[in-house]
């Protein structure tokens, strides 16, 4: 029978691509002013998943919350082997700090219904937290398992996993359901299959307002994608108050642009000593440990 298994993704700004436009003056993200790509690590959370579903059988549902536009990411899931895929966008969720993300995608899942696994990303890029995942297991109230650095056993009705720590690293086992989240080094994410790009690459072609910038989100612009299923707020039974904006109780207070300048330079002779002399120097300063 196999296992339900939900992947939660996100389109991002492609943040090693940063300019001096990368942040509005309100403090959030000028999304406009950056290309949009998928998380990497959420892209790892799908291969993983991909993998979990070629040994025991199953299911593969990925979700993202996220403009029109971000049907995009949901694409290249289909592309690499999804089974169904889910876009959650509404206007009442922009500005969404991490317990109203968390929130929403907990409203989604509960909507998506029966599931065994559920698969993130260990972070996202543009935030950086590690938190969504987490959180949104506790509003689920079940068990989670952070930090996947590799899958070692599942079958249906368990996963045992090497998580890193800070020291090292631990072997854990879980019965089902359970929240994963993965980082880089589990696997190597797979290419899109050239089948499946030409069997889905139409889809959802014609959202309209193709900027990533939060401004989609003013009423009245609406997208239509044609295999995608696309979530409202009323969809996944959310409370509005506890979504976007309203429902983030982080604030940006202040936003500082940090411009790093040589104030001198220092000239090492080209040998071995030379360079041994520099090292215990960036040592001692601990500039590296």
């Amino acid at each position: 029978m196999g296992l339900n298994i939900i992947v939660t993704v996100k389109q991002v700004p492609d943040t090693h691509n940063v300019s001096g436009e990368a942040m509005k003056e309100d403090g959030t993200v000028n999304r406009a002013a950056l290309p949009a790509i998928f998380n990497p690590e959420d892209l790892n959370a799908l291969e993983e998943a991909l993998k979990i579903k070629e040994q025991v059988g199953g299911m593969v549902t990925c979700i993202s919350m996220g403009p029109p536009n971000a049907s995009e990411v949901l694409k290249e899931c289909l592309y690499r082997g999804a089974d169904d895929v889910i876009l959650v966008s509404d206007r009442r969720f922009a500005g969404a700090d991490t317990l109203a993300t968390s929130y929403a995608l907990k409203c989604a899942i509960e909507k998506v219904g029966d599931y065994d696994l559920i698969l993130c990303g260990r972070q996202a890029i543009d935030g950086d937290t590690a938190q969504v995942g987490p959180q949104i297991a506790e509003k689920l109230h079940i068990n989670q398992l952070t930090c996947l650095s590799a899958v070692t056993a599942v079958d249906d009705s368990s996963i045992t996993v090497r998580r890193s720590v800070e020291d090292g690293y631990e072997i854990v086992k879980s019965g089902f359901p359970v929240l994963l989240t993965v980082t880089s080094v589990a696997n190597e994410p797979r290419s899109a299959s050239a089948k499946k790009v030409m069997t889905y690459k139409n889809i959802g072609k014609e959202v309209c307002n193709s900027s990533y910038d939060e401004a989609y989100l003013s009423p009245g612009v609406c997208g239509v994608v044609s295999h995608i299923k696309e979530w409202n707020v009323e969809t996944i039974g959310a409370d509005p108050e506890r979504c976007g904006l309203s429902g983030s109780p982080t604030k940006v207070k202040k936003i500082q642009s940090v411009v790093l300048t040589a104030c001198e330079s220092k000239q090492v002779p080209n040998t071995d000593a030379g360079i041994a002399d520099l090292m215990h120097e960036l040592i001692e300063e601990n500039i590296i440990g």
